[in-house]
């Protein structure tokens, strides 16, 4: 059983493509799946049904979930998100204690907020500011479950070595792909057919939006005094009032809103420029431009956990004038942005081969199953942690309950 904190949505942020990645290694290994979920389906939902998925809505904070999960009875519950283990994980625990509890964490959100804060605070990001309230709450319910799924290796290091999380807590689990060919790069439009800039990201995601602002206001002015002729267009779904009021035709800066097939939009344009300043994670833009042949414009942030040491696809600069010049030597020069392309490809092939990592995914879970209980005596604190938390969470959860019933 997967409870979601919504339900996948794969044009419009890279979890929701990360959700149908692992729910297709879970069915190419014989799992049937139900899907679960508080949230109210969209037109933009995948259709998991259509891939022999049970789907189900369900109620937060009322027993009908108590009823839901002992009728599904499953081996394996993997929560989506933290927030969705502080809410499920209490009832899963008392209904199906026999249950491999498995956290997917997206990114680790106390990260993302600590360099959000940070930067909001206008000053150099310590190692001090991890240890938050967000922090205490995530890494509780890392402790709580039987094993996360981690997607950064640099998340790894923080979790292992700043928070002394023990190693078989967790799984490194990056996107997982297909590996690329030198044909399918052939197949791809080439350098003189492409043209202009591309971004894109959800609007809701916060490194998004201020990465568009950053753009508007410092990176793209000096790119389009050298390049006159070359237009940036935005994409991302869910885009606000403030981020369509910077559509500015005049100077080449496109709001585009939603873009209904990515990997179109990326193949055309000559470069993806998306200089983030903040996140956590691995930004799932420029993987899928890697496989799109695109080359990259990036940050140190945005880039950070994909090449692995690997030479970049593209170019990485922090500033706004070295963004803006690395953008404009990419872009005029075709031998540096082959060699970048290339790289791209050894980065999909090297850092993300989905049997690789699909496979070792699948045999821990199977080696969870025959040894849980051994498992769960090596893992203390999280016993405790899940006992104290079971009384807290479900007291107030049944507190709730009986007040929406006067409602």
């Amino acid at each position: 059983m997967i409870i979601g904190q919504v339900w996948p949505e794969p044009t419009s942020s890279a979890a929701g493509s990360r959700m149908l990645q692992l729910v297709e290694v879970f069915l190419e290994n014989e799992f049937e799946i139900t899907f679960a979920s508080t949230a109210a389906q969209n037109e933009f939902s995948a259709g998991l049904q259509n891939l022999g998925v049970k789907t189900q809505p369900i109620r937060l904070n009322h027993k009908s979930f108590d009823e839901f999960l002992k009728q599904e009875n499953p081996n394996i519950v993997l929560f989506d998100r933290f927030m969705v283990e502080e809410q499920f994980g209490w009832r899963v625990s008392e209904n199906c204690p026999k249950a491999v509890r498995v956290l997917d964490t997206e990114d680790l959100h106390f990260l993302r907020k600590a360099r959000q804060k940070a930067f909001e605070e206008n000053r150099n990001f310590k190692k001090t500011d991890l240890f938050s309230e967000i922090a205490k709450r995530e890494i509780a319910s890392i402790l709580r479950c039987d094993l996360s799924l981690i997607i950064s290796e640099a998340e790894m290091e923080i979790l292992t070595e700043t928070f002394k999380i023990d190693k078989n807590l967790l799984c490194y689990l990056p996107f997982l792909l297909d590996p690329m060919m030198q044909t399918d790069l052939k197949n791809l439009p080439g350098f003189e057919e492409r043209k202009h800039f591309v971004s894109i990201g959800n609007f809701l995601h916060p490194p998004n939006l201020d990465m568009v602002l950053w753009l508007k206001k410092e990176i793209w002015p000096l790119i389009r005094k050298k390049l006159p002729d070359a237009e940036l267009h935005i994409y991302g779904a869910y885009a606000s009032q403030k981020a369509t009021n910077l559509n500015d035709p005049n100077d080449g800066f496109f709001i585009k809103g939603r873009a209904n097939d990515s990997k179109t939009v990326l193949k055309n344009a000559k470069i993806l420029l998306a200089p983030l300043r903040f996140g956590a994670g691995l930004k799932g833009k420029f993987v899928e431009a890697m496989l799109c042949g695109t080359p990259c414009v990036s940050t140190t942030i945005g880039a950070e956990g994909i090449g692995g040491g690997l030479p970049w696809n593209g170019e990485i600069a922090n500033s706004p004038r070295e963004i803006a010049e690395a953008a404009i030597r990419l872009y005029q020069n075709k031998k540096r942005w082959k060699k970048s392309q290339g790289f791209g490809m050894e980065i999909i092939n090297q850092r993300f081969q989905k049997n690789q990592f699909s496979e070792k995914l699948i045999h821990t879970l199977k080696m969870l199953l025959e040894n849980l209980e051994q498992h769960r005596q090596q893992n203390f604190l999280g016993a405790m942690l899940l006992h104290h938390s079971m009384q807290s969470t479900k007291y107030l959860a049944r507190w709730i309950e009986e007040k929406n019933k006067l409602l």
